[in-house]
């Protein structure tokens, strides 16, 4: 039978975490995918998309099963974080300060995916549908899903996680506040000459940021941020030809490196005008698309999970005013972390003297904040 409470469109880190929530409140699920991920093995390279996974999305990934598979795996915890303009004005954080024992970890995106992957094997109530894809949406009183592969299925409710271009949101014609950053990322996976780092740092210049982020062993992740020309001039250069910009664009923290593998992709944010419409329900980037400078995206997507499963928790049946009150909580927080991010960004983001004076002294004076700057901390942790 092809009859579910939930089909959950996308089986990504979000849909996968979605689709094991719903199971073990003992609803029939059915998760729709495109591929599967690639199996684990130690020797392999690492990923170049890593999110950096805060405790909050941890203690959600451990109750779903899947954070005790994923730290067998590959996982880089960090303890300390820092970002600043000039040199002498950093801000600095540290999970001593607020008796932590780690900030969070960095893992691979594909890592989390296959840990929530065995999870959903082990419910009998999950059928995985891959490799699928959403066609067609008929609404009504439940809905019909039509896939690519012609199999219709039929549910209460469709979960959109199908990330930034979703067509679950396209059929329900759901809109779209959005803008271009007309900026791109790059990100790079280097092998550092230094030993494992628990430190993730962030250096602003006016064409954008350049981060570091920690991985296991010696390696690393480097963001950088500019124009779209200047990514792509970066991206055509050689492994050797990168390492080079890389060292002369790159603070010394850094020391020597190897460049290993790269990537790029534009910056955009997008926010959905409802998250519920036509027993349709968006999560994660579905929803809402951050700029990637914290690292908060894929952690706004777990904050949407745990709060969608807390509002259906107690309930035999799925409603509509189960689903809004979702909405009602998650909406205004995405808004907030999207807001302050924008506004890091463009204070940021010029080179303009008088307000380069002004966000070095700012920066100087939140290192001096103590629990303010704290508790910043723990509000971008979700704690």
């Amino acid at each position: 039978m092809n009859d579910f409470d939930i089909v959950v469109i996308g089986g990504g880190m979000v849909g996968a975490a979605t689709a094991i929530g719903f199971a073990k409140q003992g609803r029939r699920v059915a998760v729709v995918e495109g591929a599967k991920p690639e199996e684990f093995e130690p020797t392999q390279a690492m990923d170049v998309r890593i999110s950096a996974i805060s405790q909050t999305s941890v203690d959600l990934l451990y109750s779903l099963g899947a954070w005790q598979r994923i730290e067998k795996m590959r996982v880089c915890p960090y303890r300390r974080l820092e970002t600043w303009e000039h040199p002498e004005c950093r801000t600095r954080f540290s999970a001593q300060s607020l008796g932590l024992e780690q900030l969070g970890y960095m893992v691979e995106n594909r890592v989390i995916q296959l840990g929530l992957w065995f999870c959903m094997e082990q419910y009998s109530n999950i059928t995985l549908l891959c490799p699928d894809k959403l066609s067609s949406i008929q609404f009504g009183d439940r809905n019909t899903v039509e896939l690519h592969s012609g199999t219709i299925l039929t549910c209460d409710w469709v979960i959109g996680a199908d990330g930034a271009n979703s067509q679950v949101r396209a059929n329900a014609n759901i809109g779209v506040t959005a803008w271009d950053y007309r900026q791109h990322c790059m990100l790079i996976n280097v092998e550092t000459e230094k030993g494992q780092q628990d430190i993730t740092w962030q250096q602003f210049f006016p064409s954008g940021p350049r981060s570091f982020l920690p991985l296991s062993g010696n390696q690393a992740s480097l963001v950088w941020y500019d124009s779209p020309s200047r990514i792509k001039q970066l991206n055509m250069m050689t492994n050797e030809q990168l390492r080079k910009e890389i060292l002369s664009h790159f603070p010394q923290e850094l020391g020597n490196i190897k460049v290993l593998q790269k990537g790029s992709f534009p910056l955009t944010r997008r926010h959905a005008q409802t998250y519920v419409k036509k027993n349709c329900v968006l999560v994660g980037d579905s929803a809402h698309t951050i700029n990637p400078l914290a690292g908060q995206g894929v952690n706004l997507g777990f904050k949407d999970v745990t709060t969608l499963l807390n509002c259906t928790d107690s309930l035999d049946k799925l409603t509509l005013d189960a689903f809004r009150r979702y909405e009602c909580k998650r909406r205004p927080d995405n808004l907030l972390m999207q807001a302050g991010m924008d506004f890091f960004y463009k204070t940021f983001s010029n080179d303009i003297t008088p307000l380069k004076f002004v966000r070095n002294a700012a920066l100087k004076l939140a290192e001096q904040a103590g629990p303010a700057k704290d508790q910043v901390l723990r509000y971008a942790l979700g704690l």
